[in-house]
């Protein structure tokens, strides 16, 4: 309860006596909250009247602390207010700004998307460039393999022809060796032929100029 004022009233142990307010119409902001809590020391700062349970309060200083806060509320308001607007606009920056991301992201998604079709296209050609290539290794491969089996197989019939081949001339030389022992031996038969013809040639001349032999012979002297 507000009371006049006593010129002798001393304040209590918290008090402090704030020096009057300019006027704010002309200072700028002015923080309300702070004002309150002025406004609350003037009070706790009253002397207490003991057994009553009352304050006895500085009525010019409280009415001046009232009055300045009842000034200051419109600029108080027309700040909020001012506030209010920046938080529209704010919040209409925000909204283009995400807007414009939400645009570049699209487009970022767009480029992403293209480059991923022209990814899986050239995936898609080297994957068919490998079959091909692949295609082409195996048919080179098998043409490859078939020369070389060509190839073995002219390699074992020439080899076969040649091992033919040694084996006709082996033959050949020997039945040409046994043809030339036969020769030899022949030759060598006719030579001893000869030779017991003219053996048997001189014989016989031999026993023909051979005087005849007596039928006895004398007896041996004893």
């Amino acid at each position: 309860m507000l009371q006049p004022q006593l010129s002798n009233a001393e304040p209590n142990h918290n008090g402090n006596n704030h020096p009057p307010h300019d006027d704010p119409e002309g200072s700028g902001s002015v923080d309300i909250q702070e004002e309150l809590n002025r406004l609350e020391e003037i009070i706790l700062s009253g002397l207490r009247i003991p057994l009553t349970g009352r304050t006895l309060v500085d009525d010019e200083k409280l009415l001046e602390q009232l009055d300045f806060i009842r000034v200051s509320l419109p600029s108080v308001f027309q700040e909020a207010a001012s506030i209010l607007d920046q938080k529209e606009e704010i919040l209409l920056e925000a909204e283009e700004y995400g807007q414009q991301v939400v645009e570049a992201a699209q487009a970022k998604r767009s480029q992403i998307l293209a480059e991923s079709d022209v990814i899986n296209q050239a995936e898609r050609e080297a994957e068919q460039l490998r079959r091909q290539v692949q295609k082409e290794c195996d048919a080179m491969m098998q043409e490859t393999l078939a020369e070389i089996e060509q190839k073995r197989r002219a390699c074992m019939q020439e080899l076969e022809e040649m091992r033919q081949t040694a084996i006709a001339q082996a033959q050949e030389i020997e039945n040409g060796a046994d043809q030339y022992a036969d020769s030899v031996l022949e030759g060598i038969e006719q030579d001893l032929k000869d030779m017991l013809r003219i053996i048997t040639n001189g014989r016989q001349e031999l026993r023909a100029e051979m005087p005849p032999q007596r039928n006895s012979s004398p007896a041996k002297k004893r």
